[in-house]
């Protein structure tokens, strides 16, 4: 994937929201990121699919969930950009996804 693709895959809100809450911690699970957005599955694993595609995110299966996390280098970099640019909408979801992760411990 070049790096236009991958800014590509980052250039639609939903996608940059996603990858912003990945960025926030180590993995996440689809079910935790379709309560923080507050959006449905289906969209949720389909803009996941593009960050995939476009190399950003990795996955890891745990029985029927997914796990994703941010993958390689190249990602980690733009992570750091995405956290530094961070908007309110943004700022909401990671609220809510801290909430949810206190209440799963």
């Amino acid at each position: 994937m070049t790096v236009a693709g991958r800014f590509k895959a980052l250039g639609d809100p939903v996608r940059l929201r996603l990858f912003y809450l990945l960025s926030l911690t180590d993995e996440l699970c689809v079910c935790h990121l379709t309560d923080a957005l507050e959006l449905p599955q289906s969209t949720v694993s389909r803009h996941l699919a593009v960050l995939r595609h476009a190399e950003l995110v990795d996955t890891r299966r745990d029985g029927k969930w997914i796990h994703y996390r941010l993958a390689g280098d190249m990602a980690r970099n733009l992570a750091a950009v995405v956290r530094g640019q961070a908007d309110d909408i943004q700022r909401a979801d990671a609220g809510r996804l801290a909430s949810m992760m206190k209440t799963c411990d």
